[in-house]
């Protein structure tokens, strides 16, 4: 029994994958652009971004801190502590950014996208809304799908943002660093498309993809608190090592 159950436990991420370009591609065919789709997309991402605001800003200052603090201490000792703020950019443009607050992301607003589509799956509201000849795709999948394109790019922006206000009051005003030697390395190694470009390329790519699984996850859990609880908790497992692999993928093609 054992043996003839765990080639099929192996396949279960393959299915899972499947059923949700299957997922994907019905929500894109249905998609339509109305008035009433881009009030309900616009109140999604007041959901998805605004409210994460303060996860994200919090992370991001003490993300700044925390990474200013240790790469102070490592170049400090090569006689190299004026470079804190060249390291400090391009870690944060490139990789920290947009990596980070997706999962933050996923962590806040992908999960309550989840558990509410699930309990609106538990609760017969999906299938009202189809008596009423109303698709659930369009009205619930596609304004969150939209939203999470939006909403984490701009959170991205925001996290690095405060991430390099950490970085300023550690270096400047904790360890004494001239602050015009500081702008001006960032400024002379930071690179606008190589470096800020390609990272918000990686956060409208994250974005979609964590709203992708966070209403997948929702679409297709049991309809039972114990269906809505594991579907919450696929959404932060999946969207994490999604995030992670495919930022190795977009970083490899575009160094």
């Amino acid at each position: 029994m054992n043996s003839a159950s765990t080639p099929t436990r192996w396949l279960d991420p393959i299915r899972h994958l499947g059923r949700a370009g299957l997922f994907l591609l019905t929500a894109i065919s249905r998609m339509r652009l109305t008035r009433l789709q881009a009030g309900e997309t616009l109140r999604q991402i007041y959901f998805a971004g605004v409210r994460s605001l303060v996860i994200i800003v919090t992370g991001g200052f003490f993300v700044g801190l925390v990474l200013t603090l240790q790469t102070y201490d490592t170049l400090s000792r090569f006689g190299a502590a004026d470079a804190v703020s060249t390291v400090l950019a391009l870690s944060l443009f490139r990789e920290l950014g947009p990596v980070l607050t997706t999962l933050l992301f996923a962590g806040r607003a992908g999960t309550s996208i989840t558990a509410e589509i699930g309990l609106m799956r538990a609760t017969e509201q999906l299938d009202a809304l189809d008596l009423m000849a109303i698709d659930p795709m369009e009205r619930i999948v596609q304004p969150r799908l939209l939203a999470g394109i939006v909403a984490v790019p701009a959170l991205v922006l925001i996290f690095n943002v405060c991430a390099i206000l950490g970085g300023v009051v550690f270096a400047v005003f904790m360890m004494g660093s001239d602050p015009i030697t500081f702008w001006a390395n960032m400024q002379a190694t930071v690179e606008l498309w190589r470096d800020f470009g390609h990272g918000m390329l990686k956060a409208v790519a994250f974005g979609f993809l964590a709203s992708w699984l966070a209403v997948y996850f929702g679409w297709t859990a049991r309809p039972t608190s114990e269906g809505v609880a594991l579907a919450t908790t696929q959404t932060v497992i999946a969207t994490a090592i999604s995030v992670l692999i495919l930022d190795f993928v977009l970083s490899a093609f575009m160094l």
